[in-house]
């Protein structure tokens, strides 16, 4: 079975996803609400057990504003699926983590960078963060400059500058090819 082949078997299953195909990368956008089913059945139906990766995108001034993006493959790597579902503000996303444990790490990452909560997570809490520090720093609000910390004791007490670095997207660019930091 192939990528294309998985990712039409998705379709069948749960008629209210789309499928789209890029460079030979096929990728699955299923409903909120189907997300969970659509989790079990590419572990148990169609052996998609190698979770890769889970990853967010703040899509600020959309709605609705994020998006979580799965990607799943087979162990030897001849399957490759991206999931992706929308998730308003506020809402909870159901864990995965008690079917890849690898979850686990993944969501409490988005937890504590971008403020996605996960229904059913045994362990929630701030994995890069402190407990009680008030910002999500992957969302697009969060400024570039940083915000002041009181924490004692921590590498850095002052605004974290990131402005200018290697990393960072220059807002206000014409397109998003020319804000890549690359593009400079």
């Amino acid at each position: 079975m192939n990528a294309q082949e998985v990712a039409q078997q998705v379709l069948e299953k749960f008629p209210s996803s789309t499928s789209h195909e890029f460079r030979a990368e096929h990728t699955v956008t299923v409903a909120l609400d189907d997300l969970r089913s659509v989790m079990e059945f590419c572990f148990k139906e169609l052996g998609l057990n190698f979770l890769i990766d889970i990853s967010s995108v703040d899509n600020m001034g959309s709605e609705p504003r994020f998006e979580m993006v799965y990607e799943l493959a087979t162990l030897n790597d001849s399957v490759h699926l991206r999931v992706k579902a929308a998730v308003a503000d506020a809402v909870e996303v159901p864990t995965v983590s008690d079917i890849w444990a690898t979850a686990d790490w993944h969501e409490r990452e988005i937890y504590d960078m971008m403020g996605i909560k996960f229904a059913g997570h045994p362990d929630l809490r701030r994995i890069l963060m402190w407990e009680g520090y008030p910002y999500f720093p992957l969302r697009k609000e969060f400024p570039l400059a940083g915000k002041p910390s009181e924490m004692p004791d921590v590498a850095s007490t002052g605004v974290a500058p990131m402005e200018g670095g290697p990393f960072v997207t220059s807002a206000g660019a014409d397109s998003r090819v020319k804000a890549e930091p690359r593009a400079r």
